[in-house]
């Protein structure tokens, strides 16, 4: 069952952390991302150095996609509560009151207490005047501000600075404590309205032997209540300069954009040198310059790569371990994914030049990103792509491997795209998340009770936390939603491929007896599969947890197979919109969306045979089998198969037909939800303009925090955009995501006028069915009328309370689920996914007649 314990989980990981890197103190320091102490935009005003803590404990499951937040539902719906020392929140489940205590910083101006974990902490500041300042916090995972939501530094990076304007008076800041026990906050006056900061930069290693254009990423601080538009920054390395134009910036926010750095091509100037970075105006004059070190290499050594992604149009980087062989023609590439908090420059570093093929190591956005699923799934393809193109590889030598995280990216890739690989090695991974968390869970409650009462985990609360609540209908269609990352349902796609399974004799970060499960289940129907435990081998014994020499031995021994060759083929999907196909067969759409989809092929005599499940349309490529069978039998329908053409057939209520080439206008792998698909295909965000001052503001930063997240959780850069500006030929093409309803979102009829589902103020029309009230909240996705390949997100509400209610944007966290539709009341924040009242997919027309849905 998907759910999460969040008090066992924070011992868990805090204790795991440790283990892993045996190390105390941030384990992102030790991987070379070290925390931002210093400020360069601009004075330093305020340090928060009192606060009120109000710890909340959860003791039952809770729902990660729709997690129970009483404390945020409290300020959220009551704007002027403002709680005091001793105040009591609330009494928890054994009859114990909940309050605010006053903290006290430590030495290093740190709000630093274990007590800390699964708490809040309120800070005040009272202005004397109204005024703009950036608000400097590390440490927490969310924050209100007076009122509002934004993004959080739950990585403790240092990293995040909000444009904020002070009220005159008091002002309120909560925020949700992160992974680590310590909070930072302070108040920067911003030495200009307008500038460059140099914390979180993306950059390239410039290559000598490639003469181009490369691209880099720096965040532009916008402190004022206009918008940037027709800026640019100029790149100035070694004497040669170049201007790009960049995004536009919206009020009051910060965004990471792209520019341009000119090539060196002098093998004397190879090491570590100075960029120049001016920001010119919209008259080209200088508003802030910044200088930062950049290497220029040798390709032929290790390396970084960036490149443009098709997500959002932000610049991601990837890291090379080139192959030895300067020479090397057709030769292999391999996919190495790294583990949680490890860069990718250190990932490809662990690895010695192979002369027989390149490596490459991508991001999975950030160094914790999502792992290796949703948008770290998207990562992992778009540089596999990226390096096809500039490596030239023999197709059938592609490999995959991984460490810790990366090992279950490994698991989970190597499942849900097998035709990509020869071979796969999983080092030290888990192949499903949330059962990994669950296993973890599930052995600490077998822990004598004496050990766990010293966790604070007295015999009642064992007792609720082995309590199994069962399931409503409506939150097993959003936990159906996550089947795609289901790994286990997959587990035969490894068919495909060899696998190299490398696990240490004593991980107690992702324990052994994993890896044995793994021999175990492989054992009942794999025929190439290698086991190895190394001896004594904790979860990180060197180098050579990764860069074991008899993964690459059988790599070296295994290609993917020819289409012409295969006599069998097994192919299992969670659906089309993630991993459609294998080979030359494509599963195009679902009987029950978000069900495990399969089909098995083999040649018998004189035809071919095909058993499907849970399919109701597929292709079949036939030109590349390079058979002369005329015939193919799917589900005992015995119809024609035409060489060298592509074929489509559709199960209907007399069997398997023939049929056209599937429709863009349905669901098929282009275009086939749930929610989270909006985000990608670079998307734009559009804000509601056209309501009330409230309504206005609430949109506009809701769409703000939306970009603030995605910048910190996947490196991104999504532009923002009022209702009244989008158009749809400027943005052909393009997701969108709307924030607001038809009543005060003025882009609303342009691309919702005929979707299903149409909400204003006080009113949802679920296709007919109408729902009164203004504290409904919804989250849905609907293709874009005016585009094949386009879809539409909608952020919406029906009034001020639903509004609030549809604050949590965890649609942007892997682990998460969501299908098409998901309807909630303002209940949401203080009864979690109980509140959900309807759940479910669209049909493969887009309908809801055709759909299914679940209403509570």
């Amino acid at each position: 069952m998907f759910k999460i314990i969040p008090f066992v989980l924070s011992l868990l990981f805090i204790s795991t952390a440790v283990s892993a890197q045996q190390r105390t103190g941030n384990i992102v320091e030790y991987f070379g991302k070290e925390k931002v102490e210093t400020i360069e935009e601009g004075k330093l005003v305020h340090v928060f150095k009192e606060a009120l803590a109000l710890k909340v404990q959860t003791y039952n499951f809770n729902s990660s996609s729709f997690p129970e937040d009483p404390v945020f539902n409290k300020f959220l719906m009551n704007a002027a509560y403002v709680p005091k020392h001793g105040d009591v929140f609330d009494i928890d489940f054994l009859g114990k009151p909940i309050t605010w205590n006053a903290v006290v910083v430590d030495s290093t101006n740190s709000f630093n207490d274990r007590e800390l974990r699964s708490s809040y902490v309120c800070l005040k500041y009272r202005s004397s005047t109204s005024r703009t300042v950036l608000f400097e916090a590390s440490g927490h995972s969310l924050a209100l501000i007076n009122g509002l939501p934004h993004e959080g530094d739950h990585y403790d990076f240092g990293w995040n600075l909000i444009p904020v304007k002070l009220n005159k008076g008091l002002n309120v800041f909560v925020l949700k404590a992160g992974r680590f026990p310590r909070i930072r906050a302070r108040l920067i006056e911003p030495k200009t309205s307008i500038q460059l900061t140099t914390r979180d930069l993306t950059l390239p290693d410039v290559l000598v032997e490639e003469p181009q254009s490369y691209e880099g990423a720096i965040r532009v601080i916008n402190t004022t209540n206009g918008w940037i538009k027709n800026y640019a920054i100029s790149a100035t390395l070694e004497g040669e300069t170049v201007l790009t134009n960049i995004s536009q910036i919206p009020p009051m926010s910060v965004r990471k954009v792209r520019f341009s750095i000119p090539s060196i091509t002098d093998e004397s100037k190879i090491g570590a040198t100075e960029l120049k970075l001016e920001l010119k105006g919209s008259s080209k004059r200088t508003l802030d310059t910044k200088e930062v070190s950049l290497q220029i290499k040798s390709k032929h050594k290790h390396h970084k790569r960036t490149f443009v992604s098709n997500v959002d149009g932000s610049v991601q980087y990837y890291s090379v371990a080139p192959s030895s062989d300067k020479t090397l023609a057709n030769g292999a590439l391999f996919l190495s994914v790294h583990g949680a908090s490890v860069e990718a420059v250190n990932q490809a570093n662990a690895y010695k030049q192979k002369d027989w093929g390149n490596l490459i190591a991508p991001t999975n956005r950030r160094p914790f990103g999502f792992a290796w699923e949703d948008w770290g799934r998207l990562d992992a393809l778009e540089v596999l792509s990226d390096a096809k193109t500039i490596y030239k590889p023999d197709p059938s030598k592609i490999y995959l491997t991984g460490h810790s995280m990366g090992g279950h990216g490994t698991w989970y890739l190597g499942a849900t795209y097998p035709d990509y690989f020869a071979a796969i090695a999983p080092c030290a991974g888990y192949p499903d998340l949330l059962l990994y968390r669950d296993g973890f869970i599930n052995r600490r409650l077998q822990m004598p009770q004496e050990e766990l009462t010293r966790f604070g985990l007295t015999p009642k609360v064992v007792s609720r936390l082995k309590s199994k609540p069962q399931p409503t209908p409506v939150e097993n269609m959003i936990y159906r939603a996550g089947t795609p990352s289901r790994t286990l349902e997959l587990i035969r796609n490894y068919l495909h491929h060899g696998v190299y399974v490398l696990h240490g004799e004593k991980d107690n970060v992702v324990p052994t007896y994993i890896a044995r499960d793994m021999r175990e289940r492989l054992g009942k129907f794999h025929p190439d599969f290698t086991y190895y435990e190394y001896p004594d081998g904790t979860h990180w014994y060197g180098n050579h947890s990764v860069d074991w020499p008899p993964i690459f031995d059988l790599f070296k021994q295994r290609t993917i197979k020819a289409d012409e060759e295969i006599k069998r083929l097994e192919f299992y999907t969670g659906s089309p919109g993630v991993s459609s196909k294998s080979h030359f067969i494509t599963i195009h759409q679902q009987e029950v969306p978000f069900k495990t989809s399969s089909f098995n092929f083999s040649k018998e005599e004189g035809k071919y045979l095909l058993k499907t499940d849970n399919v109701v349309l597929l292709e079949v490529d036939f030109s590349k089998i390079n058979d002369s069978y005329d015939a193919i039998e799917i589900d005992g329908n015995l119809l024609t198969a035409k060489p060298d053409k592509k074929s489509t057939f559709k199960k209907t209520e007399d069997g398997w037909k023939e049929t056209s080439a599937p429709g863009l206008k349905e669901k098929g792998p282009h275009r086939n939800g749930g929610f989270k698909d909006a985000f990608r295909n670079n998307v734009v965000f559009v804000y509601a303009t056209q309501g009330t001052k409230v309504e206005n503001q609430w949109y506009y930063n809701r769409a703000r925090f939306d970009a603030e997240t995605f910048w910190y959780r996947a490196n991104g850069s999504i532009e923002i955009v009022k209702d009244v500006d989008f158009s749809l030929a400027n943005y052909s093409d393009r997701n969108v995501v709307v924030y607001g309803n038809k009543s005060n979102n003025a882009a609303w009829n342009t691309l919702l006028k005929d979707a299903p589902i149409q909400v204003k103020n006080n009113e949802v029309n679920f296709n007919g069915k109408v729902l009164s009230g203004s504290q409904w909240g919804m989250y849905f996705i609907v293709p874009r009328a005016d585009s094949d390949i386009a879809s539409v997100g909608v952020v919406t509400a029906s009034g001020q309370k639903g509004m609030r209610a549809a604050y949590m944007n965890h649609y942007l966290v892997n682990g998460t689920t969501f299908p098409d539709v998901l309807l909630f009341d303002d209940e949401v924040l203080k009864n979690g996914i109980t509140a959900v009242k309807c759940a479910g997919f669209f049909g493969n027309d887009w309908s809801v007649e055709n759909g299914d849905f679940e209403w509570k």
